[in-house]
């Protein structure tokens, strides 16, 4: 894009809509393997691997609601139940696995790496919600799952689509630690990555659960919360168990799962790690 349109916020949307969403060179290798070695490949199968991959999956419900039929009412959240809406041998033929992230940011190794680290995350807080979801009793896990793995999908896609500037933002952010990231993004983008999510889901059609679910501001809600915390210990953890941020979601997390401070650092931390985040052996 042109100098200009990155500093707009629409324009963005725009571009990132008609955009080629890439992928991970590992999803399309596994979906090959999948389609040449399994003769009676099912749709849960194929979704398996699919939901590895935040843009895969993004890249699949897009698709799907650009070409759903007139006479569909349902929406459609899951990964499984879209590649069974669309069968498995047209989901083969037209949502390829094509370009990969490796290729498009090859001259960019330094950008592929925060990207795979921001993919590392998401799958973190996936892995999360759906745990604390069940421990909820929630029946609709997988919705949660889906909600908390593409909550991120604009910052993924920046990284994608303009790594200069999503580099930028993090060398300012390093020069000053008290810089916040939406006024960090603002500053270089001219907006925030939170716009621009809620704005890609909207102009995507993506089904109105999604965008409940990973809307913030609707946080009194348990199963947004759920997704909410998710992505904030995944993000934190992130800067190692002793970011200053992470005491808050302890505590957080123990509110909606009704578990005490040290209940939840048993459930969440890595085995050997002390209360402030370092190992203890």
């Amino acid at each position: 894009m042109q100098a200009a349109e990155k500093k707009d916020l629409h324009a963005w949307a725009n571009y990132l809509g008609q955009a080629d969403i890439p992928v991970l060179a590992e999803t399309g290798r596994l979906l090959a393997e999948l389609h040449e070695n399994d003769d009676d490949l099912s749709s849960r199968q194929v979704a398996r691997v699919v939901l590895k991959d935040p843009l895969m999956t993004a890249k699949l419900l897009r698709f799907l609601q650009q070409h759903k039929p007139r006479n569909q009412r349902a929406e459609i959240a899951l990964v499984e139940q879209a590649i069974l809406m669309l069968g498995i041998e047209p989901f083969y033929r037209n949502v390829q696995p094509q370009p990969t992230v490796e290729l498009l940011l090859e001259s960019q190794p330094e950008a592929l790496t925060h990207l795979m680290q921001v993919v590392g995350r998401a799958h973190r807080a996936a892995d999360y919600a759906i745990h604390w979801a069940a421990r909820l009793n929630d029946l609709h896990f997988d919705e949660v799952y889906v909600a908390a793995l593409l909550h991120d999908l604009a910052e993924i896609l920046l990284w994608c689509f303009a790594p200069a500037d999503m580099l930028r933002i993090r060398h300012d952010q390093l020069q000053d630690k008290t810089l916040r990231s939406r006024a960090a993004q603002e500053q270089v983008l001219g907006f925030s990555l939170a716009n621009l999510q809620l704005l890609l889901a909207q102009q995507w059609s993506l089904p109105q659960l999604l965008l409940n679910l990973m809307e913030d501001a609707q946080a009194q809600n348990s199963r947004v919360r759920n997704v909410e915390l998710a992505v904030n210990l995944a993000r934190h953890s992130a800067n190692g168990w002793n970011d200053a941020a992470l005491p808050d979601d302890y505590r957080d997390i123990g509110a909606l799962l009704h578990l005490s401070v040290d209940k939840v650092m048993e459930l969440v931390c890595p085995p050997g790690t002390a209360r402030d985040g370092t190992p203890t052996r």
